[in-house]
């Protein structure tokens, strides 16, 4: 039976704040979740079937032997050992190209499902990796901003969290990015370990609780947690389910990294909108002998994106899905002593699906006019969000979430 919640927004805030918001689910190795609490099950916050993809690349990639301008000589003074030759790359354009070892982004961007955007940054740059990396994902740099950015859509297009499973964080633990008032997301690692540790002792009385759920009594608090017991208890399960009946010829490359993990819940119809997946553990944070390493890198992620890309065609939501794939910060321009590259500001995003106008956008960074050897950026990473808010999960108001007026990149028809 649907009830209305009698729970107020700020009581709720203060028993998430309590820590009361986060059933801990955890299997042999430490696996923690917060599973997302819903009053209606099957309730759907938009009129459409559109799904959000979002990957992070941690350590800071960079962007200049990702999309190498070999047309540029200042790139070439700038890392003698390190620029990669016209001849040892993929060419995309007359003045840049992919890694070699990026086969799966170059399709991608032939077959004009991508749209790189170009200097992509913001103001007054941070060079620390939690520092940038929670302004990115909180979309608000230097303002202490406690929500994520896709927290804050999802409290907009569903403010009473009726959408089961809105948000889903494919990690060890919760990212900022997907912190939100009204939702609490659903983060798991490993599909087979998704389950709450439990002493022989407690099993009765955990199972007791996940069977009364919120009974509608008169402590409105108790209730809330009772629903949170028991949405842990069903969505383990069919997390669990949906990996267990999944099966794909497609190659996901030599590291899938847990897009292979939101395909099987897609394709068991999940009524997710928004799945974070991170690349972890400062992967691309390449300050040592950055070459062969970072090659590996680009052939993993290009691989994993490309071939999970591919599997949505092949379960029909092609049209339905668009990723975007950002780092926390970019390189500087010149290589250092260790033949890698230190922090750096802007860099490229991607923007990738069926639905994308494919090509370039945002200005071409210049490799002269730095400061203090850095890029200046061209494109504030906030309109990519403000496009992706409004151009493609349809919500109008993009500017109350990302607390200003950003313009949108014509990545979508309509946007």
């Amino acid at each position: 039976m649907v009830r209305t919640p009698k729970l107020s927004g700020s009581d709720k805030a203060n028993l998430l704040g309590s820590g009361f918001g986060s059933m801990v689910l955890q299997g042999a190795s430490g696996i923690s979740s917060s599973p997302v609490w819903s009053k209606v099950a099957e309730a759907q916050a938009a009129a459409n079937d559109r799904i959000l993809v979002i990957v992070e690349l941690s350590g800071g990639n960079d962007g200049l032997n990702t999309v190498i301008p070999f047309a540029d000589d200042a790139y070439y003074k700038a890392r003698p050992n390190l620029g990669i030759r016209k001849d040892k790359l993929l060419q995309i354009d007359e003045h840049f190209g992919f890694q070699k070892s990026m086969a799966g982004f170059e399709r991608l961007y032939k077959d004009g499902m991508m749209g790189l955007v170009h200097g992509v940054g913001y103001d007054q740059p941070s060079f620390s990796h939690f520092s940038s990396m929670a302004f990115w994902q909180t979309g608000a740099p230097n303002s202490g901003e406690a929500y994520g950015w896709l927290g804050r859509m999802a409290d907009a297009i569903d403010p009473l969290g009726h959408t089961s499973n809105f948000l889903v964080n494919i990690d060890d633990g919760q990212s900022l990015a997907v912190r939100s008032m009204n939702h609490v997301p659903l983060v798991f690692n490993n599909p087979d370990n998704f389950t709450r540790r439990l002493y022989h002792e407690e099993m009765a009385a955990i199972g007791a609780i996940d069977s009364r759920g919120g009974n509608g009594g008169a402590n409105a608090s108790q209730d809330f947690l009772f629903d949170i017991a028991a949405s842990a208890n069903s969505s383990e399960q069919l997390v669990r389910d949906a990996w267990n009946s999944y099966s794909t010829p497609i190659d996901y490359g030599l590291v899938p990294f847990g897009l292979e993990r939101v395909a099987a819940l897609i394709a068991a119809d999940f009524p997710t909108k928004v799945y974070y997946v991170p690349y972890r553990n400062n992967a691309f944070d390449t300050h040592v002998y950055q070459g062969d390493l970072h090659s590996r890198l680009w052939s993993y992620t290009s691989d994993h994106i490309s071939g999970f890309v591919r599997d949505m065609e092949r379960v029909g939501r092609a049209d339905d899905v668009v990723v975007m794939v950002f780092s926390e910060f970019g390189r500087r321009v010149a290589e250092n002593t260790s033949l890698g590259t230190d922090h750096g500001t802007a860099g490229p995003a991607f923007v990738i699906g069926k639905p994308v106008t494919g090509g370039q956008y945002g200005g071409v960074v210049s490799l002269t006019d730095l400061d203090d050897g850095n890029l200046k950026y061209t494109t504030d990473f906030r309109r990519i969000y403000s496009t992706l808010i409004q151009g493609w999960m349809g919500h109008d108001q993009a500017s109350s979430i990302l607390k200003n007026e950003f313009s949108g990149i014509p990545l979508f028809a309509k946007s």
